[in-house]
């Protein structure tokens, strides 16, 4: 795994760097929550369902608390007070509080310790729950298996949940490892989470906890048919970050698409909501042990990937640190990057080779997942298939953990069934046919690709300097990541920031963190 023979000095000290800059953003993360948390924390409770108007009981009660100036102390804080002065469940608060049969805001307030306890107690049988789940994967990897790294991961996009089940089940059956379903377009800009099974959205699918638990439920069905514990995955970034954590970890989501500055690049999303959302939204999947997917890949999109290059393995190092102030663990840190070079450019795939290798050897623990070509492709379907062809056998030499499947269609249509159906068989021909090699290559000394490795690792470590200097929120008003510019005050969601107040009440960040420590 040290076939670079790389400065270990220096990667010590990008990882000190990435660690001063991530502390410094968790100072705003400590002082602040805010309206998706706090909707989260109520549906870890339990609070679930919609008012007679459609909209999510969670939202409701956020937004009272909020127009009355109360979410300071936290959501939990007047909900556990509703349930000891009413004698109430959490989930009846909320429909009261919707149906106006509770003006939350104006009982009489029980003694603090008195709620505290009480909140306390809810959450850690809510947590069990999560326990549960989490053990439940564990026993079936272990009966069932699981596929074999590079573990071949494709999506699911249809816009209907009850046919993203047959196609999953039929990727499953093809060779698949990890199912991916795309979320519809837009989906991360809404302020709320769509309730129930879902059938009408465009270019993917609406992730609601309805449409986790029918996946969930195929999966298993067609793991235990072939023998094989098939990995579920969907997006937990945009405004509703912590509330699809929570319900991933509830429906027993083994992969989520969890990156701590994508929604602010690159849906204007604003950062100082993204950072606290991030937050609570990974101590959530931390716990549920799931696989957190970051999305450095996407810098290359707007960025040339040999001059950026370095940008990727960066953001990579800050990723990994906002994950361990979370308790999350390496071999839960699926940290991305991309085949992204130019076809044209001489020597293009030494250039993949050397970042794939330096990747894997930075984070020898964590199951890294490769994107796959898309920027370059063209529509030309074999000259597309022959660049996915050359992707898989980088996988393969740099062990990979999670490939993301290429489509030879990818810049022509969603990929259809017969499309996946040639990607899947020619990464398994791949992986099959050079299934050891890794083993048997080492690279020269003074050759292009160590030379390479270290340039990226020089450039990168000097770019995290330059962040600890100025702080993350300006590096990213300075649009040192992906060449795009967001301002600190900017984009959508910061009226949904608020400070906390003294004696700010969320029992579930202090148990979720100690049972991170404690894995």
């Amino acid at each position: 795994m040290n076939k670079l023979n790389l400065d270990q000095e220096k990667i010590v000290y990008g990882r000190q760097l990435a660690g001063n800059i991530a502390r410094g953003v968790q100072q705003h993360i400590d002082a602040h929550t805010t309206v998706s948390v706090e909707r989260a924390a109520l549906r870890l409770l339990g609070v679930d369902g919609v008012d007679s108007a459609g909209v999510p009981l969670a939202n409701v009660v956020i937004d009272v608390l909020n127009q009355a100036g109360l979410l300071g102390r936290g959501a939990l804080y007047w909900v556990v007070n509703a349930v000891l002065q009413l004698s109430l469940t959490p989930q009846q608060v909320a429909q009261g509080v919707a149906d106006g049969a509770i003006a939350i805001a104006r009982l009489p307030v029980a003694p603090e310790q008195e709620i505290a306890d009480m909140a306390g107690n809810l959450a850690e049988a809510a947590l069990s729950r999560i326990r549960y789940r989490r053990r439940e994967r564990e026993q079936l990897i272990a009966e069932l298996g699981k596929g074999s790294e590079p573990m071949i991961y494709v999506i699911v996009a249809t816009g209907n949940v009850y046919e993203d089940a047959v196609q999953a089940q039929a990727a499953a059956r093809q060779g698949a490892d990890i199912i991916a379903v795309i979320r519809t377009t837009g989906q991360s800009l809404l302020d709320y989470v769509p309730y129930g099974p879902t059938t009408t959205g465009f270019g993917g699918t609406y992730a609601t906890q309805a449409n986790f638990r029918i996946l969930r439920e195929a999966l298993d069905e067609v793991g235990q048919e072939i023998g094989r514990y098939i990995y579920l995955t969907n997006y937990c970034s945009g405004l509703c970050m912590p509330e699809i954590a929570a319900m991933g970890a509830v429906e027993r989501l083994d992969v989520m698409l969890n990156d701590s500055m994508y929604g602010v690049i690159f849906r204007d999303i604003n950062m100082k909501r993204t950072f606290v959302d991030q937050y609570f939204s990974r101590l959530i999947n931390g716990y549920a042990g799931i696989i957190i997917n970051t999305g450095e890949d996407n810098y290359l999109t707007t960025a040339d990937a040999v001059e950026s290059a370095h940008t990727v393995l960066a953001s990579e190092l800050i990723n990994e640190q906002f994950a361990f102030l979370c308790g999350m663990k390496p071999d839960q840190l699926g940290l991305g990057h991309a085949f992204e070079i130019d076809p044209q450019v001489p020597n293009g795939f030494l250039y993949e080779l050397a970042q794939a290798q330096l990747v894997r050897e930075v984070f020898p623990d964590c199951p890294i997942k490769y994107m796959p070509p898309t920027k370059y492709m063209t529509g030309n379907i074999f000259r597309g298939h022959v660049q996915d062809t050359l992707f898989n056998v980088c996988s393969v030499m740099s062990g990979q953990s999670i490939h993301l499947l290429g489509m030879l269609t990818e810049a022509i249509h969603t990929p259809l069934i017969q499309d996946r159906f040639l990607s899947i068989q020619a990464a398994k021909y791949v992986f099959n046919n050079m299934r050891d090699l890794a083993g048997e290559i080492s690279f020269r000394p003074d050759g292009f690709i160590r030379g390479r490795a270290v340039q990226v690792l020089d450039e990168a470590v000097a770019l995290l300097e330059r962040i600890d200097e100025v702080g993350l929120m300006q590096a990213l008003a300075n649009g040192w990541f992906a060449e795009i510019k967001r301002a600190p005050d900017g984009g959508k969601g910061l009226g949904g920031v608020i400070r906390r107040e003294a004696g700010y009440l969320n029992p579930f960040i202090p148990l979720m963190l100690q049972g991170g420590e404690s894995r």
